[in-house]
């Protein structure tokens, strides 16, 4: 089993940064392909970043690309979420996750382990 626990999210003022940890526990993470989503009030939860286990290979939503970067520390077992520019639209609860898999992928679906998220506020 892995646990996994995100820290790093606040309120912050548009334009803004904040970085996102997610350490996990359990198990090393060293083989799991990890991610990043997040869910809005009322809307569904939606894909966000997502890494291999390497960190060789990253890939992002449209609507973050070019403002956030995701990384990680396999010798901390700890995954990183950079946020920089945000906007209002990226106010949410963000969750890290990990996959068997040792690939990235953008689906919820093939996410085994989950965090207990973390509140990301962007003020205008």
């Amino acid at each position: 089993q892995v646990q996994l626990v995100e820290s790093g999210g606040g309120l912050v003022q548009a334009g803004g940064s904040l970085r996102l940890s997610c350490a996990a526990s359990g198990r090393s993470i060293s083989t799991y392909g990890m991610g990043w989503f997040r869910q809005a009030p009322g809307k569904e939860r939606e894909f966000v970043a997502t890494i291999n286990w390497s960190g060789s290979s990253t890939y992002f939503a449209d609507s973050v690309k070019g403002r956030f970067t995701i990384s990680r520390d396999n010798a901390k077992n700890t995954v990183f979420l950079q946020m920089n520019s945000l906007k209002p639209e990226d106010s949410a609860v963000y969750y890290c996750a990990a996959r068997s898999g040792s690939g990235y992928n953008t689906r919820s679906a093939s996410y085994d382990y989950w965090g207990q998220g973390t509140q990301v506020t962007v003020s205008s």
